[in-house]
């Protein structure tokens, strides 16, 4: 398998193990997510989506632009784990901010509440893992999946030097 394809599958499996680690958490040990915490699932989600199609594409007409849109979803991704951890899981309820209402307005929480279901405040939902807050994980591995994305694209640019 080429170099180009095993990272794009990498950033798939990365981001199902992220949701499902998540899902392990809360289902399992009991830590309730925010609304932040169901957004970056979101985001993990649709970044593995499009890692998916660009590892089964066959040209850069479909690869260049499946990786221009992971490496935005993976810097909306970092920018939503960075506002979790140093802005709203500080306050006592992160109700009407950016995440919770693309959660409730979309029908998300309601149609999937499993996966999206929003039952903790953003301060409740600040719990050390390996004495790290989650939030600081999720930024973390946001910024692995990036450096992965612009791996993806530096490549492009060689193929497309060496023509």
């Amino acid at each position: 398998m080429p170099l180009e394809k095993k990272i794009w599958w990498s950033i798939v499996v990365l981001c199902l193990a992220a949701v499902g680690v998540a899902l392990l958490s809360q289902h399992t040990f009991g830590m309730q997510p925010c609304a932040w915490c169901v957004f970056q699932r979101l985001i993990y989600l649709l970044l593995a989506l499009v890692a998916a199609v660009g590892a089964c594409s066959q040209g850069l007409s479909l690869r260049v632009p499946c990786a221009m849109l992971g490496l935005s979803l993976t810097i909306a991704g970092a920018l939503a784990a960075w506002y979790q951890a140093q802005v709203v899981s500080h306050s006592f309820s992160c109700a009407q901010t950016l995440a919770d209402l693309l959660m409730t307005q979309t029908g998300l929480e309601t149609a999937l509440p499993a996966l999206f279901g929003i039952y903790a405040s953003c301060m409740d939902a600040r719990i050390k893992v390996f004495g790290l807050e989650y939030a600081y994980w999720s930024l973390m591995l946001f910024v692995l999946l990036a450096a992965s994305v612009v791996t993806l694209i530096h490549g492009f640019r060689k193929q497309n030097s060496a023509r």
